[in-house]
């Protein structure tokens, strides 16, 4: 009995002698990374991207062949755009896929939603989006990449189809994360 006593106390005392809080201090200091970071990254296969693209509100992007947005400098000729008051039937959303949640997003539990402005085109593609209200930790960049996935029917005039603006919107909460699906 007094062996199986001792056991456990040098067990119990040698547990609590080795414990450690968490936090690791490193004997060596950590230099900088030798290579230059990249700034402009992207990864479309993953569903949570490498997101390092700054958007700004008010300014026009277009849909790159990966997906991600890139930022349009200058004026570049745009097609005529027809208003509401002139069509004679809207634009008609096939798909409307949802952008994901980034990772950093959920650590920061940033929620809330994004307002772009999507120019239809009359060739049944995207030609531009703008930022009307955006998100920080990546969500605007996100929403930008699930805009230039839209699938529609362009707006029609007189039975041409012709480019028109409309308004997307795109809510991040957590019940819709991937974390609290099933």
């Amino acid at each position: 009995m007094k062996l199986i006593l001792t056991v456990f106390a040098i067990t119990v005392l040698s547990a609590v002698a080795n414990a450690q809080s968490g936090r690791r201090v490193s004997q060596t200091p950590v230099s900088p990374p030798s290579e230059p970071i990249i700034e402009l990254k992207r990864r479309v296969a993953s569903p949570d991207p490498i997101v390092s693209v700054r958007v700004e509100m008010n300014k026009d992007y277009r849909c790159v062949s990966d997906g991600g947005p890139e930022r349009i400098l200058g004026s570049e000729e745009v097609e005529e755009i027809a208003s509401i008051k002139e069509i004679d039937s809207r634009a008609e959303m096939r798909r409307k896929p949802r952008p994901a949640y980034t990772k950093e997003a959920r650590r920061l539990r940033i929620q809330g939603f994004v307002t772009l402005r999507v120019l239809l085109s009359a060739s049944g593609k995207i030609s531009r989006v703008r930022v009307m209200k955006g998100l920080q930790a990546g969500l605007t960049e996100n929403a930008i990449r699930a805009a230039c996935r839209i699938e529609f029917k362009p707006a029609i005039r007189t039975g041409q189809p012709v480019a028109q603006w409309v308004t997307a919107e795109y809510v991040f909460r957590f019940a819709d994360s991937f974390i609290f699906a099933p």
